[in-house]
């Protein structure tokens, strides 16, 4: 079980409100993995996917992307396994509702920049709306893309924010697995 991390007061919240967060990328990454936006629970703390209840942690630790599960305070750690995490949109919100489509068009551009600057094997884009919104493919659906992004193939997965209420832990946990699938080759995870 991961540590109980440091737990931001309501001003801290305040202030993390349009900030933003690092991501944890590297060049030749196995898969990153793109959130929709940093909510303030993250822009608080400086981690991603931070905020209790959300599935994200649990999901890749129960899809066998990590040995254990890991915590936000340990996302450094998924360099060293291939992982790492980016967003389309970097500012911090209370909600991805208050994201414009403005700022998923210029997220999107940005994000494709990134990619073909550290060539991951694989995208896994965080989030069906988001995806749609970014890249203007209105009709996709969760899984693997039709398009990629230079040699980097594209895949789309569930939302783990615990408001997605389409999915539970072990739905989005299934289709982290059919990517990791998707992405191990022989003695890796």
């Amino acid at each position: 079980m991961t540590r109980t991390a440091h737990r931001p007061t309501a001003e801290e919240l305040a202030a993390a409100q349009d900030t933003t967060i690092a991501d944890v990328a590297a060049p030749g990454l196995r898969v990153l993995f793109c959130g929709i936006n940093p909510g303030l629970w993250s822009g608080a703390t400086g981690r991603h996917f931070a905020r209790p209840g959300n599935r994200f942690w649990p999901a890749l630790y129960r899809s066998g992307f990590t040995p254990r599960q890991l915590g936000p305070d340990e996302q450094q750690e998924l360099l060293t396994l291939g992982l790492g995490i980016t967003n389309v949109v970097a500012r911090t919100t209370a909600k991805a509702a208050e994201l414009t489509p403005e700022e998923y068009r210029i997220g999107g551009a940005a994000l494709v920049e990134r990619v073909e600057r550290l060539g991951p094997r694989v995208l896994a884009v965080l989030g069906i709306g988001a995806y749609r919104a970014a890249f203007g493919r209105p009709k996709a659906a969760v899984g693997p893309q039709q398009h990629s992004i230079g040699d980097t193939r594209v895949w789309v997965l569930p939302n783990p924010s615990g408001l997605n209420a389409h999915y539970t832990l072990d739905g989005i946990a299934d289709e982290f697995r059919a990517l990791r699938a998707a992405v191990s080759g022989p003695g890796e995870p």
